[in-house]
């Protein structure tokens, strides 16, 4: 068992991209195939989480129309805390700067956040796998988030391939609207049996060749989608994360990133970022 960590932590819980995203099949469970690359931004979350020694898990704020205790933070911390036996608790602040609804990962993210972060705050020592284990019951996104590193994804998108991918600097644009992934996977016009390609393949074809096989559909079932993704095309390689609402170009450097940014409409919410391949998380931690 490591050491607890008696003062509070301050940790990012960073958004993702998914950089192509393949759907190659459809389970009997209804769970759809996948095959995507994962990649993190220098942009997120934040949370705060402090020891109780009471045992309780307090959440603040609470996310508007998300009861507390339904919540994936909430939910990570108490799946941790039956995990290890733990009888400690944590006040967990939440800075939310991510759009619910976007398909930047915010909620994956604060839970894998929240198990890695409490798992140091109490001195637990679990490994990896075990922590992955244990976002895997939260969501399929979350144990990209505990491993840290940009990988390449199958199944439905657990089976994880470590990867190193470019890392250009983004302009990310949420249009405003919240896109509910089960309507686009419901979706009769859906693309659903893509072949399957190796990693190999997909990372020599590189960026100019990857698409998103959701984008086609969200485009018919939400025209602000559309619209802002006609916009942004015009001006850089544009694509929609995961089952979107939101889109992002891809920049060269820093300064095609700020020119772009100044120009976008402003009915948009929108932000600069960096792609890095191995999670701000992890390197928090390690100091």
């Amino acid at each position: 068992m490591t050491a607890t960590r008696a003062r509070p932590l301050v940790l990012p819980a960073p958004a993702k991209l998914n950089r192509m995203l393949h759907i190659t099949g459809r389970r009997a469970d209804g769970y759809h195939e996948l095959q995507t690359l994962f990649q993190f931004l220098d942009h997120g979350d934040t949370l705060h989480l402090a020891r109780r020694e009471d045992g309780e898990i307090r959440l603040m704020p609470e996310v508007p129309g998300v009861p507390h205790d339904q919540n994936l933070i909430v939910r990570a911390a108490r799946r941790l805390q039956a995990e290890s036996g733990c009888r400690v608790g944590a006040d967990i602040r939440l800075e939310k700067r991510l759009p619910m609804g976007g398909g930047l990962g915010g909620g994956s993210s604060d839970a894998a956040t929240v198990l890695l972060g409490l798992d140091a705050l109490w001195g637990l020592g679990l490994s990896l796998d075990r922590l992955a284990k244990l976002g895997l019951a939260l969501g399929a996104d979350v144990p990209v988030f505990v491993r840290g590193q940009a990988a390449w994804a199958e199944g439905v998108g657990e089976r994880l391939t470590p990867v190193d991918l470019d890392t250009p600097w983004f302009v990310v644009v949420h249009p405003g609207i919240e896109v509910a992934t089960p309507a686009v996977f419901r979706a009769p016009e859906l693309t659903r049996h893509t072949p399957p390609i190796t990693m190999a393949r997909a990372l020599q074809g590189g960026a100019s060749s990857w698409r998103n096989d959701c984008e086609a559909t969200v485009r018919s079932l939400y025209p602000p989608v559309a619209a802002a993704l006609d916009w942004l095309a015009r001006r850089a390689p544009t694509m929609l994360t995961g089952t979107g609402a939101c889109i992002f170009a891809s920049l060269a450097d820093e300064k095609q990133a700020d020119r772009l940014l100044a120009e976008i409409d402003g009915r948009w919410q929108a932000f600069k970022a960096h792609g890095l391949n191995r999670s701000p998380l992890h390197d928090a931690l390690d100091r």
